[in-house]
């Protein structure tokens, strides 16, 4: 009887555990889906709002913006795309690695794009704040000097660095290795066999962190400049609507990458780091999931952060307080003006001086 017993309570128990892990991968499917597709449309709506905004405006710096602004949800949508399919393919195989990839092919392409397609956002947002922060400072040095030409080039050059730092651990001989929960690929993390596998994640983390750096400082300088203009020049300063729409969108860019990027590259500079048997507090995985959120909520800052959508915004602001924001509504009414006024002036040092022909030029 007693065998008997064992014997049951063993079943019962290997069934609970088979089920449960049924259940946890049609879960992590179904999230994967939904991520997915969410990431997909969202990608695609922003786009679309971008690229009608983009053959619209003559601004030269609203044009760069737009350019970049477009090549960022561009990335976006392809790393949902090629990354959401790759995961999907491994579910599809359970997972079995050494089944649809003894040779380690998948899973070196797997890691290029989690690499790529993760620093590429992060270049490109504060290659875009370096842009704002020289238009909104130096506005005759920015329509002088950095031509759509220029602009194209460095937006090939951000996608290039990050192709290389995914590319790297190839061509070093270092090739991407099958995770925990063997369902991505990443960087040689765990018992590091020498310098090489703790210096490969280490670039990869300090490059991702200088650039939040980089976007924090001059979108806070950027920031503080136009509102010092603002201030200086309340009534002589007009036009300057659409620097108050992308520094509000870098700024709402710069909280989402920090968010969603910040634990993970500081997680895997400490897993580099760490020494060989010391337990990880938190899970990669766990980051992982945590970044790609970035790549869903990039697109809603462009969607939600427009100059109309913001217009409604302090107009419905204005209409709950009353009389109580009569100055405020004055600024907003001069700041969130018709996107059709043309600009006289940039508000910083510059205000008196014209602009030249270049600046109404369009990017193409």
């Amino acid at each position: 009887m007693s065998s008997n017993d064992s014997s049951e309570t063993r079943y019962r128990s290997e069934v609970r555990g088979s089920n449960s892990t049924c259940c946890h991968k049609e879960l992590s499917v179904t999230a994967s889906v939904i991520s997915m597709t969410v990431g997909i449309f969202s990608n695609s709506f922003a786009l679309f709002i971008l690229i009608k905004s983009y053959s619209r405006h003559r601004i030269k710096s609203k044009a760069s913006f737009l350019l970049f602004a477009s090549s960022l949800v561009t990335t976006d949508l392809l790393g949902h795309l090629i990354n959401g399919s790759l995961v999907l393919h491994v579910y599809r195989f359970h997972r079995k690695w050494d089944t649809f990839d003894p040779h380690g092919i998948v899973c070196n392409i797997f890691g290029v794009c989690m690499v790529f397609y993760g620093l590429s956002p992060l270049l490109l947002s504060s290659a875009m704040a370096v842009e704002r922060f020289i238009g909104v400072t130096k506005p005759i040095f920015h329509s002088a000097v950095l031509s759509s030409h220029l602009m194209k080039r460095l937006l090939g050059f951000t996608w290039l660095l990050a192709a290389l730092v995914a590319f790297l651990p190839v061509l070093l001989r270092r090739p991407y290795e099958v995770q925990r929960s063997r369902s991505w690929c990443f960087f040689h993390m765990e018992q590091p066999r020498d310098w090489l596998d703790v210096l490969l994640p280490l670039i990869f983390s300090i490059l991702g962190l200088l650039a939040l750096l980089l976007s924090i400082v001059c979108n806070t300088l950027a920031s503080c400049a136009l509102l010092h203009g603002r201030l200086r020049h309340k009534h002589g300063c007009r036009g300057t609507s659409y620097h108050l729409e992308m520094i509000c969108q870098l700024l709402a860019i710069m909280l989402v990458s920090c968010v969603c990027w910040g634990p993970l590259l500081v997680h895997v500079i400490i897993l580099s780091t760490r020494a060989k048997d010391e337990p990880s507090s938190f899970s990669l995985l766990t980051t992982i999931r945590m970044a790609t959120w970035n790549q869903i909520l990039d697109p809603w800052v462009y969607i939600l952060l427009r100059k109309a959508v913001l217009r409604k915004i302090f107009m419905l602001f204005h209409s709950c307080w009353g009389s109580k924001l009569h100055t405020f509504h004055r600024w907003q009414r001069s700041t969130l003006g018709s996107s059709r006024e043309p600009s006289k002036s940039y508000c910083i040092r510059y205000s008196r001086q014209p602009l030249p022909d270049t600046a109404v030029q369009s990017i193409t």
